[in-house]
């Protein structure tokens, strides 16, 4: 039986986000930078001869969450493919995962990416990257990032991706229980919507100057802030510490680029509450699936 197995599906984080504008069907105009860090789920992936596709969840112990396979993006991207490609073959998904939900880490986007990559070389499809990428965009705003396979300047509604090298760095992540819902912070009456338009030029000089100093800022941030107490703690807790702490997406998780071992050592060691996951990763130069697919980068 053909299988892939140990397939990655790495997560993001937003080193600034700014909401510059709301257009008249209520989407939120942005721009950021997405940066692939490596917290991953992982995938296996096995044929099915008989055209059906099945999921399985290796629930993470720390993840409490209802598991809804039925549902996932996983399933619905390789129903997408199937759909869309006429290929007679299924599948059968593993997860094991391990980015936590309601994070702002785009792990959900991150792992119908994977599964599309994985099941176009499974199946023997060799669809070019932007077939997959406009194949993505039905499934969720941030799946064509993971598919493009670079760290990415992002405009528009999350549709217009620019390349762009980031100098390596390391960031203490830290995710506490609570969740944050994305729609109700893009809904909040206090959201600002009006930030200027800044330049990638700007941007690319300041993280080259200084790679731990924040750029810019999350708009979303002090609604998340109000709205979930977690994520005014974790970012206080950060910033004891010495760190420039900020929140990823629409949180609730909160990161801090790191300068030294010993800044590493005392997240590590600080006393956190229980529930709280915290983890120290390396950002990314390329998804580890980038050489899979055929076609220019996004």
């Amino acid at each position: 039986m053909q299988r892939l197995l140990d397939i990655p599906a790495p997560a993001k984080i937003n080193l600034f986000l700014h909401v510059t504008g709301r257009r008249a069907d209520g989407y939120h105009e942005l721009q950021s930078v997405f940066r692939l860090v490596n917290w991953a789920d992982t995938l296996h992936l096995e044929v099915r001869r008989d055209g059906r596709l099945s999921r399985e969840d290796l629930r993470a112990a720390n993840d409490d969450s209802p598991a809804l396979p039925e549902d996932d993006l996983c399933l619905r991207a390789a129903r997408a493919l199937q759909a869309a490609s006429g290929s007679p073959l299924g599948a059968h998904i593993v997860l094991d995962k391990r980015i936590p939900q309601q994070a702002g880490l785009g792990g959900g986007s991150s792992d119908a990416a994977s599964t599309l990559m994985a099941l176009n070389r499974l199946w023997g499809l060799e669809w070019p990257r932007d077939a997959l990428i406009r194949l993505g965009a039905r499934l969720g705003a941030d799946v064509p990032f993971f598919l493009g396979g670079r760290n990415a300047w992002v405009e528009g509604i999350g549709d217009r991706l620019t390349p762009v090298d980031l100098p390596a760095a390391r960031y203490a992540i830290v995710k506490p229980p609570a969740g944050t819902a994305t729609a109700v912070i893009y809904q909040a009456s206090d959201l600002e919507r009006a930030t200027p338009l800044a330049k990638m030029e700007a941007f690319v000089a300041g993280i080259a100057a200084d790679p731990v100093r924040p750029w810019g800022r999350n708009d979303l941030q002090p609604v998340a802030m109000r709205l979930c107490a977690d994520v005014a703690a974790a970012l206080e807790r950060l910033s004891r510490l010495g760190l420039q702490p900020r929140m990823t997406g629409s949180g609730s998780a909160v990161f801090a680029a790191l300068s030294s071992e010993a800044e590493a050592a005392a997240v590590q060691s600080a006393d956190w509450p229980s529930g709280w996951q915290i983890r120290i990763c390396h950002g990314l130069p390329a998804h580890p699936l980038v050489e899979w697919q055929k076609g220019a980068i996004m």
